[in-house]
């Protein structure tokens, strides 16, 4: 089946000035689906933007499906950054008959992206289509980890059948489906009073990396270890302050502000291990005066200028493109391997495989902050040294 199958093509009208794009202008420098499908053989594209016009999931926030091309009015008005572009819009996936047929399409679409080495920048629809994202990584063999930009757990008794799912309980789909090739879950920006304790309790017997909004209030740039980890993203437009972000039916007093989200996915971008991202819940109904979508399109605007800003640290070769430190513990029980960019000024550590654990490799890389390295210094193990220790065990 061709991915042609899947979209509706776009009407570049719509989103079209009257006195038509600058040169400088994202609307001339992408390639659009109007006519005939894009060749991802005759044109090397490293971005793909599709919209998803389904949000019959989306609890609480109905409209969000529409979402797509109201970004689209405000994004290709912006100017292009200091990078040569090359980016291509498939168009809107339209709803299936059933959202298990959606999620079939998304699957599809972003396996398909990912094996073209084309990064997919989903705008959705509800926050059950990350769901569907994550199964586009099924047939990869490999494991993922996912970060996820959010100010709760969406946990609950999800008792569907089959493969839909709802916007309030797709982490159950995630965290409990076979195969499982999930390796790491992160959520960023959680409020303790939409969280309940057992949730909390959870996360922390599955080793799984949570933290909560308070953590970021004073350096954003804390966010940046954790999305380093990342091979796939899903950003939940609602963990963004109302004050910023209106358009969403579940929208809040509290969350990031709208400079602190566009730092996240210029993180986001800079991630050289990151292989898709997905934006959702943005709601037109409640938009005021357009502000919304255009946050949403500067945080794609600053998702691309962060891919065009990759370092290429990771994996990390050469090896004398970086420094090597060796720290010993206090209690006498081993050492401590860092792991610093010359480049880049980051930070990893390594953690050893359990004896038996891996046949090819002697450890796992972590990104981390120096002050994990100050740490060891001190004789100290990092949390996250450990957790992710019980993770490869």
């Amino acid at each position: 089946m061709s991915l042609t199958d899947f979209f509706s093509p776009l009407n570049t009208e719509q989103f079209t000035p009257k006195q038509g794009f600058f040169t400088s202008q994202l609307g001339l420098k992408t390639q659009f689906y109007t006519e005939s499908f894009p060749d991802f053989e005759e044109n090397k594209f490293d971005i793909a933007i599709f919209g998803v016009l389904d949000g019959r999931s989306a609890v609480d926030n109905e409209g969000c499906g529409i979402g797509p091309d109201y970004f689209r009015e405000k994004f290709y008005k912006l100017n292009e950054g200091a990078f040569a572009s090359r980016l291509v819009d498939l168009g809107n996936i339209r709803p299936g008959a059933t959202v298990a047929d959606t999620y079939i399409a998304i699957k599809m679409v972003v396996s398909e992206l990912i094996k073209n080495d084309i990064i997919p920048v989903i705008i959705g629809g509800g926050q059950d289509l990350t769901y569907a994202q994550y199964l586009g990584y099924e047939n990869l063999e490999q494991k993922v980890d996912l970060v996820i930009v959010d100010n709760q757990f969406d946990i609950d008794d999800d008792n569907q059948e089959g493969i839909a799912t709802r916007s309030d309980c797709y982490l159950n789909k995630i965290f409990l489906h076979q195969p499982n090739y999930l390796f790491n879950f992160s959520n960023i920006g959680y409020q303790t009073y939409f969280v309940n304790q057992e949730s909390l309790s959870v996360m922390d017997k599955l080793y799984f990396d949570v933290h909560r909004l308070g953590e970021f209030s004073q350096d954003i740039t804390l966010t940046e270890p954790i999305i380093r980890n990342a091979n796939m993203i899903s950003f939940d437009m609602g963990c963004i302050r109302s004050a910023d972000a209106a358009a969403n039916g579940n929208a809040t007093p509290n969350g990031f502000d709208g400079e602190e989200a566009c730092r996240i996915t210029r993180y986001a971008g800079m991630n050289d291990k990151l292989t898709s991202i997905g934006f959702y819940e943005f709601n037109p109904a409640y938009d005021n005066n357009g502000q919304t979508a255009f946050l949403l399109a500067e945080m794609v605007w600053y998702f691309i200028d962060g891919f065009y800003a990759r370092k290429k640290d990771f994996p990390l070769t050469p090896k004398s493109q970086f420094i090597i430190y060796r720290t010993s513990l206090k209690d006498g029980s081993g050492e401590m391997t860092f792991v610093k960019s010359k480049k880049s000024d980051r930070w990893w550590m390594q953690v050893p495989y359990p004896s038996g654990q891996s046949k090819n490799e002697r450890y796992h890389l972590v990104p981390c902050r120096y002050d994990d390295y100050q740490m060891a210094v001190n004789g100290d193990m990092p949390d996250l040294w450990w957790r992710t220790y019980q993770k490869l065990n």
